[in-house]
């Protein structure tokens, strides 16, 4: 027996393949040919020749359909080949890729849950077991609405940034206004405690967000090491510390070449914190610093003034238009920051992960031990032109988080769905982690759409203007691995705070000044590969299994290396000299994984990553020459270079953050 052609169905509707199979589908049947029905499909046979006969099968996983022909016996079947390649071609054109989009609804005669259930019916079933389900299952509906109106409509965003070159006559009230309360009032409370004058403006009652957050203790540290928090009070913010994180990919039907281990990454996000108590904390040092949370406000527009910026926002009680002045303003809205759509237009996010999941309480302890989590596990192949992966993390108590994410291109045609996500979710979920979903608490949906930016240089995409600054996923500046907004923010919190400081103390707010705050650095611009080659190009279908194989490469030779490989890797640490070594270890086990890149990216992207490598390789070799020496020689300079020219030393500065980026020999 072997396998011939395996297929991936981008449909739910198994049963509907089936009849499809065995009653629509005309096989270009020789002489003598067999159509016989089974089961789960077709067989060809020639009569009176058992030594060749094609068993056609499919099955359902993951909520889509594959489709599988195996040859009975060695001898070939007649005109295999051909016939082979008429199924596949018939397949395609009988159930393409199909792009749902969520439903215009109207709420004024009926619930979220009653609108939606004839579209998502898992979702809007178990939606209504979360405590304030309603209000959550709105709130995703929005973003997604909200989502695809950018990615819909690229090149007429919505101006909510306006110049007046003027000066304005009104007071500045405050130093900084930040815009977005989760990962914003982060860096509002450090900010805050250096003495500024600081306004957070969130649109949710402040303190509630729709994902959990986890990190490592030596990331944490950064926090620590500002000031923000002391050590006793972070050990307070931890919610579960788990032993060890699994990362393993489906490989049943990779070569035995491209099977790998587990590859094991206890100090990867091994820390889940209580991300509510987090943000209250940041909150009450925000308000004792001085500071000021304006919430359930809502961003409208800012007036770009010569000596200040105008904010307007809509309050969502009273429906009042309120202003505030602030001499800078950083965008934290993320994904759906209108600033950010347009700054960049188009190119303002040029991959995303939709991510759903829930905070959940029953797993059986027998089925997941609550010491452990996945980082990255996947279950199975390609699903609907999408390869789904999934992550899960111990909470408090017996808390678990999951989640459900796939990397994604941004596509007018494809925006990506958090709905059809959810519906992923709920109904795959049992797959994943053998569960009775019925019998699960369901505390909390974590959900939303974590951008990506694949930046060539540190210049190719607008993350400042004058007045106005990025942070977080609003930047897209994030590692494509297992990073989001708060990685990156957490990671690059000393060099953000320093840089910001210097700009405001010396009135560096024009966007040539701002923009050298950004925190692009060559290392993880590299890696962007990685996650262009975990996504489906829209259009597309792939061999089901060339993902996992892809990832089971990389990832196969983490797990056979020493733990602090994998660790340096994942967490952005990564080198010249690590890199090149994977890189081409991966050439050597996977010949035609350059090939299968090519095949996704195309070829103005490969180019243009070869571009990267090679600024990767330049900046490689500057650190070798420079950071021996030019770290202690600015620090002596500072005295005199800050003060007669404080527009190089915000640009040495910044550079001496990316000499110090990871040694190029380690």
């Amino acid at each position: 027996m072997r396998e011939i052609l395996y297929l991936e169905v981008p449909t739910p509707d198994t049963a509907g393949v089936c009849r499809w199979l065995q009653t629509d589908w005309s096989a270009p049947l020789g002489q003598g040919v067999e159509k016989r029905l089974t089961p789960q499909g077709i067989l060809l046979a020639c009569p009176g020749d058992r030594a060749s006969a094609l068993s056609v099968f499919v099955w359902s996983l993951q909520r889509t359909t594959y489709l599988k022909v195996f040859r009975w016996g060695e001898r070939r079947f007649p005109q295999e080949n051909q016939w082979v390649q008429f199924l596949k071609n018939a397949v395609n054109q009988a159930f393409p890729p199909h792009y749902p989009a969520p439903p215009q609804i109207d709420l004024s005669g009926q619930n979220i849950f009653q609108a939606l259930a004839p579209h998502y019916p898992q979702t809007a079933r178990f939606f209504q077991r979360f405590p304030e389900g309603e209000r959550d299952l709105r709130r995703v509906y929005w973003w997604e609405r909200r989502w695809r109106e950018g990615v819909e409509n690229p090149q007429t965003p919505p101006q909510t940034l306006k110049i007046q070159p003027y000066p304005s006559a009104e007071p500045t009230d405050y130093d900084l206004i930040y815009i977005g309360g989760a990962l914003g009032v982060i860096h509002a409370a450090v900010m805050a405690r250096l003495g500024y004058r600081v306004l957070l403006i969130e649109r949710l009652p402040f303190g509630r967000m729709n994902r959990e957050w986890n990190i490592s203790r030596d990331e944490f540290q950064r926090l620590v090491d500002l000031g923000l928090f002391t050590l006793a009070e972070f050990e307070d913010l931890i919610a579960r510390e788990y032993q060890d994180g699994f990362n393993k990919f489906f490989d049943a039907n990779n070569p035995p070449r491209l099977k790998a281990k587990v590859l094991h990454t206890p100090r990867v996000l091994n820390i889940a914190l209580d991300s509510a108590q987090l943000l209250e904390r940041c909150g009450e040092k925000l308000r004792a610093a001085g500071g000021e949370i304006w919430e359930e406000r809502e961003f409208k527009q800012a007036i770009v003034h010569s000596n200040q910026i105008r904010v307007e926002v809509l309050d969502l009680h009273s429906g009042e238009t309120l202003t505030a002045g602030g001499r800078l303003l950083v965008d934290a809205m993320g994904t759906a920051s209108p600033i950010a759509w347009q700054l960049n237009g188009s190119r303002a996010f040029s991959s995303v992960c939709p991510t759903v999941g829930a905070v959940i309480e029953g797993l059986d302890p027998q089925v997941w031990n609550p010491e452990y989590g996945d980082v990255l596990n996947s279950h199975g192949d390609i699903s609907r032109g999408r390869q789904l992966i999934w992550e899960l993390f111990p909470g408090k108590g017996r808390e678990l988080t999951v989640y459900l994410f796939h990397y994604h291109q941004v596509h007018p045609r494809n925006p990506g769905s958090l709905l059809e996500m959810y519906e992923d979710f709920f109904t795959i979920l049992p797959e994943y982690r053998r569960c009775d979903l019925e019998r699960l608490t369901w505390k909390k949906p974590t959900f939303g759409y974590i951008p990506g930016h694949f930046s060539v240089s540190a210049q190719d995409r607008r993350v400042a203007y004058d007045r106005v600054l990025a942070i977080g996923d609003a930047a897209s500046l994030q590692s494509p691995l297992v990073f989001t907004g708060f990685g990156s923010l957490v990671r690059n919190l000393g060099r953000l705070t320093e840089l910001l400081d210097t700009a405001l103390r010396r009135d560096l707010l024009q966007g040539e000044d701002l923009d050298a705050i950004r925190a692009y650095q060559s290392n993880i611009a590299v890696t962007w590969l990685f996650s262009k080659g975990m996504m489906v190009p829209t259009g597309q279908t792939l061999p089901p299994q060339r993902i996992n194989a892809m990832l089971n490469t990389f990832f196969g030779l983490l797990a056979d290396s020493p733990p602090e490989v994998a660790d340096t890797f994942i967490k952005d640490r990564t080198t010249w000299a690590l890199f090149s070594r994977l890189a081409l270890k991966a050439a050597r086990l996977n010949p035609r994984l350059l090939l299968w890149i090519w095949q996704m990216a195309g070829t103005k992207d490969l180019i243009a990553w070869l571009g990267i490598y090679f600024e990767f390789s330049r900046e490689a070799l500057l650190q070798t020459l420079f950071r021996g020496w030019f770290p202690q020689w600015l620090q002596g300079a500072r005295p005199w270079l800050e003060s007669r020219s404080p527009r190089l030393w915000l640009q040495l500065l910044s550079w001496r953050y990316r000499l110090l980026a990871p040694s190029p020999g380690k």
